[in-house]
């Protein structure tokens, strides 16, 4: 029987692949993953309610929507600007996600970390909360006067997971952001400063002895396999040993909207397209 996945979820801190229906599979990192993708990929729709064209999209997008699926996605988001009435209390965030790598953030306060979590944020701290208006305005003041970006690719920080610097180096970069933050002027007459609490991810993700990163899944095509054992899992990247002994990454964001297959981990090997470190690509024939 096949399942349709909607990727990774954070519940209380702790992953789980999301399912049609509403169903949770928790991710315990140690076991050994294995299904087979079937038939053609299809839109998962936007805002709870079924794409109602059932369009095809590629393998290789990690949206995993159709355009008018993803349009109406982004209206409702709060990076669109577009619910400026919304009452809810919002948390400006700074996260850490490797060296060179920080940016500012915002979330809605009831979520707590689960975004940082999806990001795949090594480290952080909240920095202020108040209205969604008076947040995005500090967020955009803060992510100029810091010159830091609004997103940093996962390529990069999937590939610097297994090589981090020890908890403190990694507060301490979180640390001085934070004092450069306060010593910007003007967000805190609108936003109400919150204390320096640096978290740490490392354990949460269990990238702690992660091996050298070998490479990652590009796209999934009818019939290909992702099998090995789950070592971490990192925003919506798993991490996996292959067969062969190679760390590689599948973000799950590739996943969407395929029906999966389950099968034995323990004699399958990987044949999906896979782009690996040293440059190359490898390519498989998978059957139809």
């Amino acid at each position: 029987m096949g399942w349709r996945s909607g990727g990774v979820t954070w519940q209380n801190g702790e992953p789980g692949l999301r399912w049609d229906g509403g169903r949770v599979s928790a991710l315990a990192y140690g076991r050994l993953i294995g299904f087979r993708a079937v038939g053609e990929r299809l839109c998962p729709g936007a805002r709870g309610s079924v794409c109602p064209l059932r369009s095809v999209v590629a393998g290789s997008s990690t949206g995993g929507q159709c355009a008018e699926c993803n349009r109406l996605d982004r209206l409702h988001s709060v990076a669109a600007d577009t619910i400026a009435d919304d009452p809810r209390p919002y948390r400006v965030y700074l996260a850490w996600f490797g060296p060179g790598m920080i940016k500012v953030g915002i979330t809605a306060e009831e979520r707590g970390a689960a975004r940082l979590l999806e990001q795949g944020a090594i480290a952080f701290s909240w920095l202020g909360r108040g209205p969604l208006m008076a947040g995005r305005r500090t967020e955009e003041v803060l992510r100029h006067a810091l010159a830091v970006p609004d997103r940093i690719p996962y390529r990069r920080k999937r590939s610097v997971r297994h090589r981090l610097p020890p908890d403190p180096d990694r507060a301490r970069g979180i640390e001085e952001l934070y004092r450069r933050a306060v010593e910007v002027g003007g967000w805190t007459e609108t936003l109400e400063r919150l204390p320096l609490e640096v978290h740490d991810h490392v354990a949460a993700f269990g990238i702690a002895d992660l091996p050298v990163y070998d490479g990652n899944v590009s796209r999934l095509a009818p019939g290909g396999i992702v099998a090995g054992r789950l070592l971490a899992v990192a925003g919506p990247d798993l991490h996996l040993l292959d067969r062969t002994g190679r760390h590689l990454t599948l973000d799950t964001r590739l996943i969407t909207g395929w029906q999966i297959e389950a099968l034995p981990a323990e004699t399958a090997d990987m044949t999906v397209p896979l782009t690996l470190e040293d440059g190359q690509d490898q390519l498989f024939e998978t059957p139809a």
